[in-house]
């Protein structure tokens, strides 16, 4: 134990919470902060998804550009700029192998302006239909953004549902006719399990049997390291639910992709079919019944009036080096898998196990992993870590039904501390 017990039980009951397990991952970040600076002690941090790695210079060099041209004084269209919308477009096709056309991709304040506007517009769609179904474990955020919006949702732990029994699964709640929405990420955050072609068949076929959109996070696009997914327009392709159904609304972000999450831009793909469909309910907030109306000039246009002018020329250089094939862009992100197979074994070799794998019983190595301890739950875990200045987030935030997990995140974890978590985590489980 290298901080006193004394010193984090007083600060996390600051917190007003008996439970560290409630915690957002923000407030987690606080408390671990507030622990650094009264103990002067270092934390290995695990707990924050965010980017270890420089930001793309091809972005800054483009936002600068965009700024001397004075950019910044005038509003971008809400709908996203043309040079942007057509790379986004490019980027589907090349990297994903799907066809869709500028005008169904729309530039985001991120991929969370992405995921909120698309909730409220699915559950808008129809008054019979007002439920989103999350596949857990996944981002709690989604979650509070309904809960803000006062919509219900349903949701169900997969680890237990793989392959074929996903099918049944999901189409349980399905044939109560009111859910509006499937949502989950891939690669998934926090478990970094990746649905197969098989399960996204199934998603994609239930989504047009029972008339369901289907929102699919791809934040950590590209960042399963099993295969090379950077090469455009060359196989193996993003696996996407939009292989399988016309009903999809994707999420995608630069903020891991290109580490350039300070300037929050993200970028919504809607099938054509979904933005030319009329939803007679819309009109009942909006003036218009056309989804791909809705969405831009209905909930951005009153939320944010569009992102940041300047971040998307930003978003579209990038992407546009990256569909030229100037830059192999998950070339540098494998730092991130690197670093996660070094701190697996570390753990495993102190008696960890690891919460979630495939289906196949693999796993890939990326940003993310989850691991548990035998016989201690993840509340217990999680407090006796900040006594060894280890930081990670409980499941139970995360909709995982698994009482004894923590989501580990690679990404701030330094090369130098690799070493420094071995002797950590060999004190912890000495002291056991």
């Amino acid at each position: 134990m290298i901080i006193t017990k004394e010193l984090v039980d007083t600060l996390f009951a600051q917190f007003g919470e008996s439970d560290i397990t409630r915690l957002s991952i923000r407030e987690v970040g606080k408390l671990v902060s507030q622990i650094e600076q009264q103990s002067g002690h270092e934390f290995i941090h695990m707990e924050m998804g965010v980017p270890g790695l420089p930001a793309s210079s091809i972005g800054i060099n483009a936002e600068k550009k965009a700024l001397d041209l004075g950019l910044a004084n005038s509003y971008p269209n809400i709908e996203g700029i043309s040079f942007a919308k057509t790379e986004i477009a490019r980027f589907a096709k090349l990297f994903m192998d799907i066809n869709v056309s500028p005008v169904c991709c729309v530039p985001t304040v991120g991929g969370m302006q992405g995921s909120f506007a698309a909730l409220l517009a699915a559950a808008r769609t129809d008054p019979q239909k007002p439920y989103t179904l999350f596949i857990d474990p996944g981002f709690p955020v989604n979650k509070s953004q309904l809960q803000l919006l006062g919509l219900p949702f349903e949701s169900f732990d997969i680890l237990n549902f793989r392959g074929e029994k996903l099918r049944d699964k999901i189409e349980s709640y399905l044939v109560a006719g009111n859910v509006c929405t499937i949502t989950y990420s891939l690669p998934n955050n926090p478990s970094w399990i990746s649905l197969s072609e098989s399960e996204l068949q199934i998603i994609g076929e239930l989504a047009t049997k029972y008339d369901v959109i289907v929102i699919e996070d791809l934040a950590y696009f590209g960042m399963d390291f099993r295969h090379d997914y950077g090469i455009p327009g060359v196989p193996p392709y993003q696996p996407t639910v939009a292989h399988y159904t016309d009903n999809y609304i994707l999420l995608l972000s630069a903020s891991k992709v290109f580490s350039y999450a300070g300037q929050r831009i993200g970028m919504m793909i809607t099938s054509e079919k979904l933005r030319t469909r009329q939803y007679p309910n819309l009109k009942n907030y909006f003036t218009s019944d056309y989804l791909g109306h809705f969405i831009p000039y209905g909930v951005l246009y009153a939320t944010t009036a569009g992102t940041s002018h300047t971040a998307q020329y930003a978003l579209a250089s990038m992407l546009k080096a990256a569909n030229d094939g100037e830059i192999n862009f998950t070339t540098e992100l494998r730092h991130y898998g690197e670093k996660a197979h070094q701190m697996k074994a570390i753990f495993l070799k102190h008696g960890f196990y690891i919460v979630y794998n495939d289906e196949d019983g693999d796993l890939a190595e990326g940003f993310y992993f989850t691991i548990a301890y035998p016989a201690m739950t993840s509340s217990q875990l999680m407090k006796e870590f900040l006594y060894y200045g280890l930081s990670a987030i409980s499941l139970l935030i995360t909709g995982s039904e698994n009482k004894n997990g923590l989501r580990i995140c690679v990404s701030f974890v330094r090369m130098d501390q690799i070493a420094e978590l071995d002797i950590r985590l060999k004190a912890f489980v000495n002291s056991k």
